[in-house]
């Protein structure tokens, strides 16, 4: 996997994370799948964002945290495991739930990752992404402001790609909604390049650029920023 060690998390925090209010629908979508009593792996934890909500959302829930970044598990303030997903480090069929966010694109051997995901799996369980696919990008409003990021998405795998080179099978696929800010100004406010894998592939010129065709939208539009991620939900061949 791919590591932000050299991008500040406390920049991170600023331009990724999300209130929990702004990612209730994520709540309700993966609610089938933390039933009371499973244990949850978080593989690429990052910052935490998604072991607060689940430990708010779904409390008689285990969240076990994975992180390959120094800097993000510092940031994070939470217990969290040094790994990745080529090296996961718990034990062999301890885990119900496999949960990756915006994650899938930084695995370099999806192979690998795959054979690791059915180590630490009980038998039935399943692998939920919260992820931006190659050829499903419609709901990305940053897109608008930053055409040029969609080059960016050439270094992203399909739907068929993800669950092909973990060797899983498609058992769910829908898009989600979120607030990922209260407004475009909001949103003008965190945007940070070096925190966004999309941003990071532009030059400062066309980051620039694209700055102020937000800042001059935000001058005029209100309302929420509604951002959509495609759940994916993986099983192994022959689950239920």
């Amino acid at each position: 996997m791919t590591r932000y060690d050299d991008v500040e998390a406390s920049s991170y925090r600023v331009a990724r994370e999300i209130s929990l209010e702004g990612l209730a629908p994520w709540r309700d979508a993966v609610a089938p799948y933390l039933l009371p009593g499973r244990t949850v792996l978080d593989l690429g934890a990052g910052t935490g964002l998604f072991v607060r909500a689940f430990g708010t959302w779904f409390p008689e829930v285990s969240v076990v945290a994975v992180e390959p970044s120094a800097d993000m598990r510092r940031a994070s303030g939470l217990p969290m495991l040094t790994g990745d997903a080529a090296a996961i480090p718990v034990p062999d069929a301890s885990v119900d739930v496999v949960w990756m966010s915006t994650v899938v694109h930084h695995v370099r051997d999806l192979a690998a990752a795959g054979a690791e995901l059915r180590r630490v799996l009980r038998p039935g369980g399943v692998v939920l992404l919260r992820s931006l696919f190659r050829e499903r990008h419609g709901g990305i409003g940053l897109f608008r402001f930053f055409p040029e990021a969609v080059r960016a998405l050439s270094g992203f795998p399909t739907v068929d790609e993800v669950a092909g080179g973990l060797g899983f099978a498609v058992r769910r696929l829908e898009a989600v909604p979120q607030v990922t800010a209260s407004s475009l100004a909001d949103k003008a406010s965190t945007l940070r390049q070096e925190a966004d894998t999309l941003l990071r592939a532009l030059s400062a010129e066309e980051f620039a650029a694209g700055r102020e065709r937000l800042l001059a939208a935000a001058a005029v539009e209100s309302g929420p920023v509604v951002d959509h991620l495609d759940l994916l939900v993986l099983k192994t061949a022959g689950a239920v």
